[in-house]
């Protein structure tokens, strides 16, 4: 599909159906059990404690916002309103209210991504893993999609570092135990480094700004480290140019540790040294 028919009228599709969540004449109850999840869904996860809150919400005050489908042979496909479907299904509702959009069955993946992205309701991985799949799907650059998605290419950029993270790492950002705020500043690290820090943020409880302190610390101590291999390794450089001069003048000549020891049968050798040095 062609970046100029897809991804951006795609987007505008999305806008529509919204748009058309204010008109409640277009809303209509829907039997649960006829709607089906959209296969191409980008999120993975779904906090329970969270649809809890939100099924005790609609109980209270209903459902505020209709969700979004498609029909399809056999009832109805999900496009937008995942958490709000089974938050009422928690209530042990039959019906939802839901507006039935006019999408393109093709345009199913593409739309839940962007769905989820412009209502923010994905995890930080979930939301870097969206951005990688419309950036091959449409082979366009990170400058392109921040245009169309209306969010800078820094945030994209740094979202998209994420992926580079350990899965386990992955794993703690998407199970809400290790925040994007904690991420940023581990990514690039080693990754015996990243999981030492990270195992600290965990055990330790450290806030964003504790954990920049380790990492800096972290950081100088291997700069110092690197620095020290240098000098160490300039140091036995210079012995071995010394060794190799001094057998080329016919001493001989042996290292030991930090000494170096010349072996001098005679006065004549020790003349012809100092004779050589001079």
């Amino acid at each position: 599909m062609a970046l100029g028919r897809g991804l951006s009228s795609i987007l505008s599709d999305v806008e529509e159906a919204y748009d058309k969540e204010l008109n409640r004449d277009l809303v209509k109850d829907i039997d649960i059990d006829k709607i089906i999840p959209n296969p191409y869904q980008p999120r993975t996860y779904f906090d329970e404690e969270a649809l809890s809150e939100l099924s005790q919400s609609i109980e209270k005050h209903g459902l505020i916002q209709p969700i979004i489908v498609i029909q399809n042979k056999n009832g109805y496909t999900l496009i937008a309103g995942e958490r709000r479907l089974r938050a009422t299904k928690m209530l042990g509702r039959s019906s939802i209210k839901a507006i039935v959009a006019n999408l393109e069955d093709k345009n199913l993946r593409e739309l839940a991504l962007i769905e989820n992205i412009q209502r923010e309701n994905l995890s930080p991985i979930e939301l870097a893993n969206s951005y990688k799949e419309l950036i091959e799907e449409y082979k366009i650059t990170q400058e392109a999609l921040s245009n169309i998605i209306k969010k800078s290419r820094t945030v994209i950029t740094n979202t998209l570092r994420l992926l580079t993270l350990g899965d386990d790492t992955k794993k703690l950002i998407e199970d809400g135990k290790l925040t994007q705020g904690h991420a940023k500043i581990i990514v690039g690290l080693k990754k015996d480094d990243e999981k030492m820090v990270v195992d600290t943020i965990i055990g330790q409880r450290l806030n964003v700004r504790d954990t920049e302190n380790l990492v800096k610390r972290l950081k100088n101590k291997s700069d110092k480290s690197s620095n020290l291999d240098n000098i160490q390794q300039d140091y036995n450089d210079n012995l071995s140019l010394l060794q190799v001069a001094f057998s080329n003048l016919g001493l001989n000549c042996k290292i030991n540790k930090k000494k170096i020891i010349l072996n001098l049968k005679d006065t004549d050798e020790i003349k012809y040294l100092i004779a050589k040095i001079q």
